[in-house]
């Protein structure tokens, strides 16, 4: 067996509009532009929106894995970007929430790129229901995304709280998205600490970093452009290469914590090895 294992991690959010999705795709990119063999998986899979936010209009995706037994190689699509999607689709109810067999397949099919990927970026839908949960526990890091708005925090607790008591995931990364300066975005960390010390024990989070509210981004946005390629030198650009450089330091870790997860059959065989 092969000894290369990608690193999996999901970029999550326990509300909507926080960034999530741009986040992903432009950490995608500046993965990507390193020199690392990306793949982003759209994990909101019944509101779908990494494809149109890169102004890409894919042919196949996840639907056609579960409906029409199709193949991963044919789902997975080549940006122009350097890294690669698993698009989802968007407003098919019957992918609002996968049953136990249809997450099987979906790690069985996953297994095909454990040999050529650095990264597998798992996008999730924002809140608490069964398909971010799942796809939560099924990665090695979680990329907490969150803002100033104190519904972003009470809605980041909440998923770190459901994910703690009924899982017994405890580490966790935490971006700050669309703050001020840097100590806006150690002032928004240090709340949601101050509230999981408060309130739960175990809980450990790592500012991973921030990346401060630039205009340009919305401004890519419209443009269907990752900002990080459109406007390269724009402060949140350099912020999100950043984000990407410490990520890229991050280790596999072994430790299958008993959930069943991406690359699980690899994992497991780590995991033996190193004991």
């Amino acid at each position: 067996m092969s000894s290369h294992l990608p690193l999996v991690f999901s970029v999550t959010s326990g509300k909507g509009g926080v960034g999530k999705t741009n986040m992903s795709v432009n950490i995608a990119y500046s993965l990507s532009a390193a020199g690392k063999n990306v793949v982003l998986l759209d994990a909101d899979l019944g509101l779908a929106n990494v494809d149109v936010i890169l102004g890409l209009a894919p042919e196949f995706n996840l639907f056609h894995l579960f409906h029409e037994d199709m193949t991963l190689d044919r789902i997975l699509f080549d940006t122009p970007y350097g890294f690669r999607i698993l698009p989802a689709s968007s407003g098919v109810s019957d992918m609002v929430s996968l049953d136990k067999g249809q997450k099987l397949d979906l790690l069985d099919a996953m297994d095909s790129l454990e040999d050529d990927v650095d990264y597998l970026i798992v996008d999730t839908g924002a809140g608490i229901n069964d398909n971010v949960l799942y796809f939560n526990l099924a990665v090695q890091e979680r990329l907490l995304v969150i803002t100033p708005e104190p519904t972003s925090l009470t809605d980041a607790y909440a998923l770190i709280k459901v994910l703690k008591l009924h899982h017994g995931v405890e580490k966790f990364r935490v971006l700050v998205n669309m703050v001020k300066s840097r100590k806006a975005a150690k002032d928004v960390y240090i709340k949601l600490l101050h509230a999981c010390d408060h309130f739960l024990d175990g809980i450990s989070l790592d500012l991973v970093g921030f990346v401060p509210y630039d205009q340009n981004v919305r401004n890519a946005v419209v443009a269907q452009t990752p900002f990080c390629h459109k406007f390269p030198k724009t402060p949140a650009s350099a912020a999100v290469r950043q984000t990407a450089q410490k990520i890229n330091a991050w280790q596999v870790t072994p430790n299958t914590d008993g959930n069943i997860k991406f690359f699980w059959k690899k994992l497991l065989f780590r995991e033996k090895s190193v004991a």
